[in-house]
């Protein structure tokens, strides 16, 4: 059936009209007509292979996908809004561990060599998930395929599109230009990601060449001692980002990152609190509620059962 399909998409153009049709049809099926619950379900059979239990989940990854249904507040909605969480970090820790903001629009043709910034700076949009553009030369971009872009990424929910992730779903779409943080030496630094569970850090994520083939994924506990688990993304090249074999050291605000995400996290059942370590100076970069979305595996899954027995379900509100 497949060989046929295929060979009426490519021989015919009424072939391709009606199949075409039939993809966008199912398209707006899933993303638009069924709930929440059918569409999570599906995904994580998927992704692990066997169904998920949401009557009374066990494993760090079911309580994820629990919290995407139970858990909803307007505060969640603030807080993934990369422009409105950042009256949120103000009031809880200061200003001054912002990123240098340049610009905020809901107009990308405001988005031009002249509204620019003559330093480095990242574009970025406020309600989705994913990486900017990052502008070393202003004179260099191509400002019509950046602003052609922007424009469809605000036209899109990512809440329908991609994830059924609550909070992304009332976000107003705008455009953000911040500085592009980079070490003395030029580069750019080291992200940390600390996985809060009822307010208290329980283990830190560090990515290491991101955006690479050679992107690893160590896990350390608040000591910085190695965690004997992986939970790894799936990279471009269909490789995993598996832990490294060599270690990384310790930031030296490694204390002050973890005192800061317990004021962060403390309204939250479970919040990933990331932040940037720039030659000793610390900067706040986003707050995730659903690592991965809930749908990487935790290997041995011995892990995902283990710390999932360490959050608990009770502080959760539903809209």
């Amino acid at each position: 059936m497949k060989k046929i399909l295929k060979k009426l998409y490519t021989k015919t153009t009424l072939g391709r009209f009606l199949i075409q049709k039939g993809i966008d049809l199912n398209v707006f099926y899933w993303t638009r007509i069924v709930s929440d619950q059918k569409v999570i379900k599906r995904i994580y059979k998927e992704s692990f292979g066997l169904p998920i239990n949401l009557e009374n989940p066990k494993t760090l990854n079911e309580k994820i996908n629990w919290l995407k249904l139970n858990d909803r507040t307007p505060l969640h909605t603030i807080c993934a809004d990369k422009y409105a969480v950042r009256s949120y970090i103000e009031e809880k820790i200061g200003s001054k561990y912002l990123v240098p903001l340049f610009m905020h629009t809901k107009d990308p043709k405001e988005v031009n060599i002249k509204n620019l910034p003559n330093v480095p700076s990242i574009i970025k949009t406020n309600h989705d998930s994913g990486g900017g553009y990052f502008v070393n030369n202003k004179e260099e971009l191509d400002i019509q395929s950046i602003q052609s872009n922007l424009k469809q990424r605000l036209q899109t929910n990512y809440y329908h599109k991609i994830s059924r992730e609550w909070q992304y779903k009332n976000i107003k779409p705008s455009i953000i230009v911040e500085s592009l943080l980079q070490t003395m030496d030029g580069s750019i630094p080291m992200d940390y990601k600390l996985h809060c569970f009822n307010g208290k850090v329980r283990m830190i994520q560090v990515d290491i060449g991101r955006g690479t083939k050679e992107h690893y994924r160590n896990w350390y506990n608040t000591n910085w001692v190695r965690e004997p688990y992986r939970w790894s993304s799936k990279k471009e090249n269909g490789k995993y980002t598996d832990p490294a074999s060599f270690e990384i050291p310790a930031p030296k605000t490694l204390n002050k990152m973890i005192e800061l995400s317990h004021v962060l996290s403390k309204p939250f059942c479970y919040v990933r609190v990331d932040w940037y370590d720039v030659d000793g100076k610390l900067y706040f970069g986003e707050l995730t509620f659903h690592h991965d979305s809930g749908y990487a595996p935790i290997l041995p899954a011995v892990w995902d059962l283990t710390l999932g027995s360490e959050l608990q379900l009770e502080k959760t509100k539903t809209l």
